[in-house]
């Protein structure tokens, strides 16, 4: 029973995270488009989009224990371990990439004037995080459907 409440927990919390990472992944050529003023009045839609985070972070807990008790059999462990370097990876790409571009630009309240480099590292910082959410998202899935029947039920 618990193998399957992390098989869901997994997939349900990547699937939460991948929400708002499809979002800026649909709407990324528009904005890329967006002249100055635009861009900046759009940005102002993202107050309050932290709270995904808690998604992210249900994700990489659910993952990293689903790993875990999946280590008995060697491709559903693999699978889980893989969808948790992915969601470690969304993290690292986060801090690495977005995060800054929220420090240069105060949360988006002000926009320096060289806003072109700062709206690139942004939105391609939020894109290669939904290409990886979605690989996690993938990976949870299969580790989830590659148990035998009979072997994820009775765990």
């Amino acid at each position: 029973m618990l193998l399957r409440m992390l098989q869901f927990f997994s997939i349900i919390f990547i699937a939460v995270y991948m929400v708002p990472q499809a979002a800026h992944l649909i709407e990324y050529p528009a904005k890329m488009a967006m002249e100055r003023e635009a861009y900046f009045t759009v940005q102002q839609i993202y107050a309050g989009w932290s709270y995904s985070a808690f998604a992210l972070i249900g994700a990489l807990i659910a993952t990293l224990a689903l790993a875990f008790f999946s280590r008995i059999r060697v491709l559903p462990a693999l699978l889980a371990s893989a969808a948790f370097v992915l969601m470690a990876s969304v993290l690292i790409v986060f801090m690495l990439r977005v995060a800054p571009m929220n420090t240069v630009t105060e949360q988006w309240t002000t926009l320096p004037q060289a806003w072109e480099p700062v709206r690139a590292q942004w939105e391609t910082g939020h894109v290669i995080n939904a290409v990886i959410t979605f690989g996690a998202l993938v990976c949870a899935t299969l580790s989830a459907l590659a148990w035998p029947r009979s072997a994820g039920s009775a765990s």
